[in-house]
C-alpha cells in the first residue's frame, strides 16, 4: 500500500466527520416551527384564543404563520389571512400621511394649528380646578403640527363628544369639540397620550387637501403599497374574516367572547359610522408587513417613493422634549432602538433596527387571564433566535 492509498481511509473519515458535525448543526439550528411550538402552550391553556404572527426584512416575508382560533365557540381556527382591529396602529398611518404634505411644503410641523384649523384660535389651558371655580390661562404658545402628532399639546385622550364610541360622528366635528376644551397642561410640558391629538392632524390634511381623511389614505398610502385589506369599513366578506374579540373570563378564567366597545356596529356599516384616524382601522399581517417594509426602506417599497428619507427619520425618532421620559416620534413610539406602535386590543407591530427585522403580532384580546400577557414575548424571543443575525 502507498502513502497515498493509506491515506484513503483518513479522508473518509475527515469526511464522515465533516457530514456528521454539518447533520448535527442543521439538527440544532432552530426552525420556523419553533416559534408556533413557543405560543401554542397559551392558546392550550385557554390564556390566548388565536394569534397570527409574520415576520420580515426590509425585502421578504420570512416567515407567517397562525395558532389557535379566531373564534373558539365555532372551533373557527386562525388563518395568516385573518383581519383585525388594529386600533392604535391607525395612529402611524395618519402620521405618514400628513407627513407626505410636509414632503410637499404644504404642512410646516412648527406651524400652529390654528394656522389650518382658525377653531383652535383662543384655546386655553386649565390650571387650577376644584368644585368652585376653574382657572384658565392662555398657553406659553399656540398648540403646534408637532404638539398634536407626538402627544405633547395638552389635548385630552377624547372629548365628552366622543362617548361611549369613537366613530359616530364626523371628523370636522370630533375636532372642533377638541378646540373649545381647554388644554390639560402646557404645551410641550408633558406627554400625555391623545387619541384627539392624532385626529387634528388628521383633519389638518382634509383642510388642505381639500379631500375627506379616508380618500387622501386610500390614494396616497393604501393603494401604492397595495395595502388592500386595509380598511375603516370592512367588506362583508372581510367582517367574515375578523377575529372575534376576547376578555378574560369570570374569575379571570379562561376566555369571554366580548365586542369592540370602541366602534360601532355593524362594522360594515358606511353610513353611520366615520373614520377614526387615531384607530379606527382593521388590517391583516401582510398588509402592516408591507407599511414597515416602505419604512424601513427609507420610504420606498417595490422601487416606488411613497416618503421622503427625511420624513421617515422624522416620524421614527424621538421628538418629546429630552428631559420628557417617553420616547415617541410623530404617531411612533420609539424607544429601544426600534419603532412602531400597539393597539388598544393587543395587538403590536414594530421595526427592530438592531436586527433589521420587522415584527408583527396580531391578536384580539381585551386582557388576557393568567400568563396571556406574556405570549408576545413568546413570540419575539422564538423569533429572535430563528431570525435575528
Amino acid at each position: 500500500m502507498t502513502r497515498s492509498d493509506r491515506s484513503i481511509p483518513a479522508l473518509v473519515f475527515t469526511a464522515a466527520l465533516t457530514l456528521a458535525l454539518s447533520s448535527t448543526s442543521l439538527a440544532d439550528s432552530p426552525s420556523p416551527d419553533s416559534i408556533d411550538h413557543a405560543v401554542q402552550p397559551y392558546v392550550d391553556r385557554d390564556e390566548l384564543a388565536g394569534a397570527v404572527m409574520l415576520i420580515a426584512d426590509t425585502d421578504n416575508v420570512l416567515y407567517r404563520s397562525a395558532v389557535g382560533f379566531a373564534n373558539i365557540e365555532d372551533q373557527q381556527a386562525m388563518t395568516p389571512d385573518s383581519m383585525f382591529w388594529i386600533a392604535s396602529q391607525s395612529k402611524p398611518m395618519t402620521a405618514s400621511a400628513l407627513m407626505m404634505l410636509v414632503d410637499e411644503g404644504k404642512v410646516d410641523v412648527n406651524d400652529p394649528v390654528e394656522k389650518y384649523l382658525p377653531e383652535f384660535k383662543g384655546q386655553m389651558v386649565l390650571v387650577e380646578q376644584d368644585d368652585q371655580h376653574r382657572l384658565l390661562q392662555k398657553p406659553v404658545h399656540p398648540i403646534t403640527v408637532h404638539n398634536v402628532l407626538s402627544h405633547t399639546s395638552g389635548l385630552p385622550f377624547q372629548s365628552a363628544i366622543e362617548v361611549p364610541t369613537l366613530d359616530r360622528l364626523p371628523l370636522a366635528d370630533r375636532v372642533c369639540s377638541y378646540a373649545i376644551t381647554p388644554l390639560q397642561f402646557q404645551p410641550d410640558s408633558k406627554y400625555q397620550y391623545s387619541n384627539a391629538g392624532i385626529n387634528t392632524a388628521a383633519r389638518i390634511i382634509e383642510v388642505v387637501t381639500g379631500k375627506p381623511f379616508e380618500t387622501f389614505l386610500q390614494e396616497r398610502l393604501l393603494q401604492p403599497l397595495e395595502m388592500n385589506e386595509t380598511t375603516f369599513w370592512p367588506s362583508e366578506s372581510q367582517a367574515a374574516r375578523i377575529a372575534t374579540s376576547y376578555k378574560p373570563g369570570k374569575g379571570e378564567r379562561g376566555l369571554e367572547a366580548t365586542t369592540i366597545g370602541q366602534l360601532q356596529y355593524p362594522l360594515t356599516d358606511t353610513k353611520d359610522r366615520y373614520p377614526m384616524p387615531a384607530g379606527g382601522l382593521f388590517s391583516t399581517a401582510n398588509d402592516l408587513a408591507k407599511f414597515y417594509q416602505m419604512l424601513a426602506n427609507g420610504g420606498v417599497l417595490n422601487g416606488r417613493r411613497v416618503l421622503s428619507e427625511k420624513a421617515v427619520a422624522e416620524l421614527t425618532r424621538k421628538q418629546t422634549a429630552q428631559d420628557l421620559p417617553s420616547e415617541y416620534g410623530f404617531g411612533f413610539s420609539t424607544g429601544g432602538n426600534r419603532f412602531g406602535h400597539g393597539g388598544a386590543y393587543s395587538t403590536n407591530s414594530y421595526f427592530d433596527k438592531s436586527n433589521g427585522l420587522i415584527f408583527i403580532w396580531l391578536v384580539q384580546h381585551a386582557g388576557f387571564p393568567g400568563e396571556g400577557g406574556k405570549s408576545q414575548d413568546a413570540f419575539r424571543n422564538a423569533a429572535i433566535n430563528v431570525f435575528a443575525k
